[in-house]
């Protein structure tokens, strides 16, 4: 074919793939974005969840958050719908994806660098967040921060200083992570870094994610604090964190032996002030023991936490001189634990100072236990009290009442032991 007769780009004109939407009409995308709004169109409502309590009590004390969880669990999406509901915005930094010196500031040469230094200049988003002067700060991915990077973030956990910049006090600080297991190339955390965080454990609720696949989802809110209890929680914290550590003065400081678990809570003077701190508010809160207990967990670790929190319950019994100055009057822990627990200490104070009037008293308060909760839990404090009777003491009309249940109970010890025993035979 003559090169004359061949087609030139001005003699085929551009034809579209699709059809040009006329006047009037919405495009294919912009029916798509209808549909998409639509999808995201959620509410929220008011819903008792403890581990978002817990985050949100961490946050209003101002204390570094370590969201743990595998991935797709929805750690980014609370953090999300958290920063809307308190009306705080959100800026999210994927640490593995930055420099050290992103955090650590970046060197900046002067007119006279031997007369005026170089300063560290911050990065952008941390200018931003000092202008607004409020704000939540999403450190996502932390796990797969390699450790020069961690390293450069200790300063900024801490201590909310960027370079030469210094966050404002509005500005709260949480951080998510995968573990090392299922994180992309993930690393352990370092142990300074770790022993800066809280560490919360995020799990999925089966009901809280159907309802919200069905548009509502639970709101995240700050924990009401009652101003005239703020003195009393604090004593309150100071009391119950310096009472346990002088019974227990090896959790003090103790750096766990292995990589992985130095990545997590474990106890220090710095993770105990944490703690004080988080007693504190949830005392103030009003917060339930469960919420107390996965944040008090997730500043110490699971042993010296569990502790702590039973050493809070055993603060919170009644004091038995009192119980034994009017049992008919007396109070007791419906839980089984605390009023088992309760009725031991009320026998001991017996025993430390025995009486005839506080024996009886002691006999009372057994009946009144066994009158209003479960009977068997009576029977290892009157089998001890029992033994503490002296010959001029005459056996009070009340332990007629008791002596059918401590029978039964020590009847059916003994055929348990005969069972166990048969069976131990038998093998």
């Amino acid at each position: 074919m003559p090169l004359s007769t061949l087609p030139t780009t001005s003699d085929a004109p551009f034809v579209p793939s699709s059809p040009v939407p006329s006047a009037g009409r919405r495009s294919e995308l912009e029916v798509a974005g209808e549909l998409l709004g639509l999808l995201r169109d959620t509410t929220t409502e008011p819903r008792p969840d403890s581990q978002l309590e817990a985050l949100t009590l961490a946050v209003a004390a101002d204390l570094p958050v370590l969201l743990w969880g595998e991935p797709g669990i929805g750690k980014t999406a609370a953090l999300t719908q958290l920063a809307e509901s308190l009306e705080l915005p959100l800026t999210t930094v994927i640490a593995s994806v930055h420099e050290p010196s992103d955090f650590s500031g970046l060197p900046i040469v002067g007119d006279d660098p031997a007369e005026q230094g170089v300063p560290m200049a911050p990065p952008d988003w941390a200018v931003r967040l000092v202008r607004a002067g409020r704000g939540l700060l999403f450190l996502d991915e932390l796990s797969t921060a390699p450790p020069a990077v961690q390293a450069a973030l200790l300063r900024l956990v801490l201590e909310r200083r960027i370079g030469a910049l210094r966050l404002p006090p509005g500005v709260r600080i949480v951080a998510a992570a995968n573990p090392r297991s299922s994180a992309a190339d993930g690393w352990e955390l370092s142990a300074p870094l770790a022993n800066r965080f809280v560490h919360l454990h995020w799990a999925h609720d089966h009901e809280v994610v159907v309802r919200g696949l069905g548009g509502t989802w639970p709101r995240a809110t700050m924990p009401s604090l009652d101003p005239e209890k703020l003195p009393e929680a604090v004593a309150y914290a100071r009391r119950a964190v310096c009472g346990m550590l002088a019974a227990r003065p090896k959790l003090v400081h103790r750096l766990p032996s292995s990589e992985t678990r130095r990545g997590g809570a474990w106890p220090s003077p710095r993770s105990w002030d944490m703690a004080l701190s988080l007693i504190a508010f949830g005392t103030a809160a009003g917060s339930d023991r469960e919420v107390l207990s996965q944040l008090i967990r997730g500043t110490v670790g699971d042993g010296p936490g569990l502790e702590m929190v039973a050493y809070l319950d055993r603060m919170d019994l009644p004091d038995p001189e009192q119980l034994l100055a009017d049992p008919a009057a007396a109070e007791l822990p419906e839980r089984g634990d605390l009023r088992q627990a309760t009725l031991d200490g009320v026998v001991a104070a017996v025993r430390n100072r025995p009486d005839r009037a506080r024996w009886d008293a002691a006999w009372k308060l057994l009946v009144r236990a066994m009158e209003t909760g479960a009977p068997d839990l009576i029977v290892v404090p009157a089998t001890t009290l029992a033994s503490l009777r002296q010959e001029n003491w005459d056996v009070p009309e009340t332990i007629e009442r008791l002596a059918g249940v401590v029978g039964l109970s020590q009847r059916a010890d003994r055929a348990a032991g005969r069972v166990a025993a048969g069976a131990k035979a038998g093998r």
